[in-house]
């Protein structure tokens, strides 16, 4: 074999062997290895030209000891990182929550996922975390130990949930939750019982809205009743009498009733807000039946909707499921279950989303909301917004109002056929747009499309609670 040298730039390079048995490309592969010049970009002068990788070393006159020059541009030389690989467990826990996008999952502490789907579900409403982060820490008011006790157990397992990556153990909230509500406290040879999440829902709520009012809190943080609260105008006649009156109540959320005719959330909505009564008639001097009519009059920012698949069966002596499928919107629009009132008030904020979404996708906008006309066919008169704003602290900063409009950021599921019996799921929208299922203390990535393979029909799980976010408008002024 062969010994040449390689004259390469400034540099020489000698001794190096040349096995005329392998083709070129090997040679070339060597001198790679010395001078960085990958072996597409080198030009080896030889007698005839220009060294090819296939060219046959016997007919190229190579001799011992002769000098090959060598042309070509080296690969620049990768540098060492200044700082090493870093690994997401390696980063601090708090560091570690960012990087992971979404917060923990809750321990199962013994049938109480009608507990941990519900926690996920509120935790979405960071106004909500707000408001209990402003919450004193002694009782003020009126307000009972055992409200007050829950309630910061809340804000804490909140903040963890927050802080931690690893699941979290709510074991201080159950124990506070069990002695507001005794009836969590259930046991059945010995073993705490499965519980209804609707009702843990609904009684968690209820106790935020005692708790966290102007008085408890050191900040302007939004009351419940502004958060989730329904303000509902019912219209009570009876037919056979003539009698009518108006009626007034708030509630935290709206009842989507199920039967045989109900495919879709909205026909379940018209028919929880229609409904009959029993009651003495003083113009009959007895019983009759009443029909009550109810409308919205005043819209949250955060909509709860409840489907109502569980009644009373005698013969279980038990909550039944209704398995029917109803399908349900990731946009919610209730302007049709409002009072004629509230859709004046809604039509100008309504016209501002319009608007903004057509510039948004490049249509042409309707520079004056008061010239439009609502399609849902009310009044023409826009009426007074000023009820509607949200944000009303700076006249020079944009008001937020209502649309009507709402989209949907959590869904609370149960699969089984018992409220009191199966396992309950959270699913929670993240502010990237991603969904998150909550099983407990094992939380997985979900598609949209699988959001929507919850309306029920079968044994999987199926929505039992919605929990809708508000879209609101900006005014200019």
């Amino acid at each position: 074999m062969p010994t040449v040298s390689v004259k390469w730039q400034k540099e020489v390079f000698p001794g190096i062997e040349i096995d005329t048995s392998q083709p070129p490309i090997v040679f070339k592969s060597q001198l790679y290895t010395l001078t960085g010049v990958p072996p597409e970009r080198q030009k080896i002068m030889v007698k005839g030209g220009i060294l090819k990788d296939d060219a046959d070393w016997s007919t190229l006159g190579v001799k011992d000891g002769q000098k090959l020059m060598m042309i070509g541009t080296a690969d620049e030389i990768v540098k060492a990182p200044e700082k090493g690989p870093v690994f997401v467990e390696d980063l601090p826990e708090e560091e570690q929550v960012v990087a992971l996008g979404h917060s923990a999952g809750l321990y199962n502490l013994g049938n109480t996922c009608y507990m941990n789907s519900t926690l996920q579900c509120l935790h979405s409403v960071p106004e909500l975390k707000s408001a209990l982060l402003s919450y004193s820490d002694t009782v003020r008011g009126s307000v009972d130990q055992a409200s007050h006790s829950l309630t910061v157990a809340t804000r804490n397992t909140f903040g963890e949930l927050d802080q931690s990556v690893r699941p979290v153990a709510p074991l201080h909230f159950l124990q506070t939750l069990r002695k507001k509500y005794p009836q969590f406290a259930q046991q059945h040879n010995n073993v705490y019982m499965q519980q209804d999440a609707e009702e843990c829902w609904t009684q968690l709520v209820y106790t935020l809205s005692q708790t966290l009012t102007p008085e408890s809190s050191e900040s302007a943080a939004l009351p419940m009743k502004e958060l989730f609260g329904i303000d509902l105008v019912s219209r009570v006649h009876c037919a056979e009498s003539g009698e009518e009156s108006l009626e007034t109540e708030s509630v935290y959320s709206l009842k989507c009733h199920i039967s045989q005719d109900v495919n879709h959330l909205h026909e379940g909505l018209k028919h929880g807000l229609k409904s009959e009564l029993e009651k003495v008639s003083p113009a009959l001097g007895r019983t009759a039946i009443y029909t009550r009519e109810s409308r919205i009059n005043q819209l949250p920012r955060y909509l709860t909707v409840q489907f109502v698949r569980f009644f009373w069966k005698r013969e279980s002596n038990q909550k039944a499921k209704i398995l029917r499928k109803v399908d349900y919107p990731l946009e919610l629009d209730v302007y049709e279950f409002c009072s004629d009132e509230l859709k004046q008030k809604l039509q100008a904020p309504r016209q501002m989303l319009r608007d903004a979404e057509n510039v948004k996708f490049g249509l042409k906008t309707q520079e004056k909301a008061s010239s439009s006309k609502e399609k849902e066919g009310s009044s023409s008169s826009t009426g007074d917004s000023s009820s509607m704003d949200i944000d009303k602290a700076d006249a020079s900063v944009p008001k937020k109002q209502l649309t009507g409009v709402y989209d949907l950021i959590a869904v609370l599921t149960h699969k089984g056929r018992s409220a009191d019996s199966g396992h309950y799921v959270g699913w929670v929208k993240q502010d990237d747009g991603k969904w998150i299922e909550f099983d407990d203390d094992n939380p997985n990535i979900r598609k949209e499309e699988d959001i929507l393979k919850l309306s029920g029909g079968g044994d999987w799980h199926m929505a039992y609670i919605c929990l809708y976010k508000a879209r609101m408008a900006e005014s200019k002024s």
